[in-house]
């Protein structure tokens, strides 16, 4: 049980005694491992002392966090302790507490126990508490957000009270009544398992499985069946079919490789997802094998950013994710890839207002255009550059060169035709609405509150055709909203309107 206010500090699950030494030898079995194997080829006599150390040390460290952690709840705020010799008390006002995230890996799940990590949005460190049972965590997770909105109204009337002129004869203000009962959940979305479609078109997963044919090519030399005899034999083997089956065969079953590891990854990342609008805050769940609980504080939302990788895009689909502030890394992805008509629909849902994501965006003209030509084609020239040094060094034949660098050429004028055709502006109402990306057609939008501030940037080929790049900086997502290449009286008007009167002096310079 979750301790009520002003109750002592109490201890966290006691399974986690069963948790953390399994963690431990987890962490430890390579040195472990490695070790034995040097313990093994020495003198024994050193077994009796060595062993228990290499065996209980794990476990002994790994149940010391259970004897030294307690938290407790009071009435304003949460506190953690821990430590041995460098004791650390954590404490979050209530009415700081920005977000509630609980996660469940394979093992929690097994013991019944789910990991709680409170951010409070001032900074990366959160207050964690592993592990709790599962109803426990789930009630802390419910006590927190219902008593951080207890402190916020109980914070309103003070706050109006210092601001007063105050007498000591003064009657005492109010006390603010209890809020009403927290309304019921309202789902957003939920999984729908014919998105499965879009998995494979998602090429997020490719980074996995490069890094598991990189873990593979390790040892691959260790292998009994890879050897000079064996290459060459398989080889002769293979061309004795044509090399358009040989092709054809590796294309399939790459192709078929693929397909398992997206959907399979699709499945393991998004099973039972749900997406639900309570105690004022964005509750995203999901996972098959490691469960996520994330809560995102809707006061804190600043906008959208709706991504179309180019694949995803040809099938219909897209991703959608929250610009928030006082969350890790600031952008947190609130649905896989699917339909576009539910990432619109869901991110019209969060910001409460229809059309900055679907509505027209102002096109920023041929000077542009020819910028984005110009940014790719230089890339591909670079590239070109270093190719053809390589196929000098190397004294190979030149044609194919000719070929790749055409194809490099055409690619370049593909992407920037692309680039152009993603950029674009508008101000919606109170909302910024930012087009731009590559192949990948990326539309932001950020509530004009959370600008802070304007940076207008203009390199040397820019200014030779009166282009600047228009930033809005914010504490939201990745604190940037980037408006590139448009005309620079387009740009100080467009930065006037969404936040009046604050470049007024720059308004009248230009």
């Amino acid at each position: 049980m979750i301790p009520e206010p002003g109750e002592g500090f109490v201890r966290l699950s006691p399974l986690k005694l069963l948790l953390d030494p399994v963690k431990a030898v987890a962490q430890f079995v390579v040195p472990l491992v490695i070790a034995l194997v040097g313990i093994s080829r020495s003198d024994t006599k050193f077994w009796p002392i060595i062993f228990p150390l290499v065996v209980l040390g794990p476990l002994v460290l790994g149940a010391l966090p259970w004897l030294t952690t307690h938290y407790r709840l009071t009435g304003t705020q949460i506190q953690v302790r821990s430590g041995i010799l460098n004791k650390k008390t954590s404490t979050a006002p209530l009415d700081r507490v920005r977000s509630v995230d609980l996660e469940a890996s394979l093992l929690h799940r097994i013991l019944g126990l789910q990991k709680v990590q409170i951010g409070t949005g001032v900074d990366d460190d959160r207050i964690t508490l592993d592990a709790l049972a599962a109803a426990d965590a789930q009630a802390l997770r419910t006590t927190l957000l219902t008593r951080r909105a207890v402190a916020e109204q109980q914070a309103a009337p003070a706050a109006v009270g210092q601001n007063d002129d105050l007498s000591f004869d003064q009657p005492d203000q109010p006390i603010a009544p209890p809020p009403p009962p927290a309304a019921p959940a309202v789902p957003l979305a939920n999984i729908d398992w014919s998105w499965l479609r879009f998995a494979p078109f998602s090429l997020g997963r490719l980074v996995l499985l490069f890094g598991g044919l990189g873990v593979l090519s390790q040892f691959a030399d260790d292998l009994p069946i890879w050897n000079e005899e064996t290459a060459t034999s398989a080889w002769q083997w293979l061309t004795q079919f044509a090399v358009a089956a040989i092709v054809l065969v590796l294309s399939v079953s790459a192709l078929a490789l693929w397909l398992v590891v997206s959907v399979a990854g699709y499945v393991l990342q998004w099973w039972g997802f749900r997406l639900v609008r309570e105690h004022g805050s964005l509750h995203l769940t999901s996972g098959l094998v490691t469960t996520r609980s994330i809560s995102v504080e809707e006061a804190k939302v600043r906008g959208v950013e709706m991504t179309e990788p180019v694949l995803l895009r040809l099938v219909g689909g897209a991703e959608l994710s929250t610009l928030a502030t006082g969350v890790e890394d600031g952008v947190t992805q609130v649905l896989p890839p699917c339909p576009r008509g539910v990432a619109v629909a869901v991110g019209e849902a969060v910001l409460e207002r229809p059309g900055p994501l679907t509505g027209r965006l102002v096109e920023h003209g041929p000077k542009a255009r020819r910028r984005a030509w110009f940014r790719q084609l230089r890339n591909a020239l670079d590239v070109i550059v270093l190719l053809a040094v390589a196929w000098w060094w190397f004294d190979l034949t030149w044609w194919w060169l000719a070929v790749i660098g055409a194809a490099l050429l055409a690619l370049g004028a593909a992407a920037g035709e692309a680039s152009y055709r993603h950029l674009g502006h508008d101000l919606a109402g109170d909302h910024l609405v930012a087009g731009g990306g590559t192949f990948a057609r990326i539309r932001t939008v950020l509530e004009t509150d959370g600008i802070i501030g304007w940076v207008v940037s203009q390199s040397w080929w820019q200014r030779r055709v009166g282009l600047v790049d228009l930033t809005a900086t914010t504490a939201a997502g990745t604190e940037r909203v980037l408006v590139r290449d448009v005309r620079l009286d387009v740009a100080v008007a467009l930065a006037d309107r969404a936040t009046p009167g604050l470049l007024t002096d720059f308004v009248d310079r230009v």
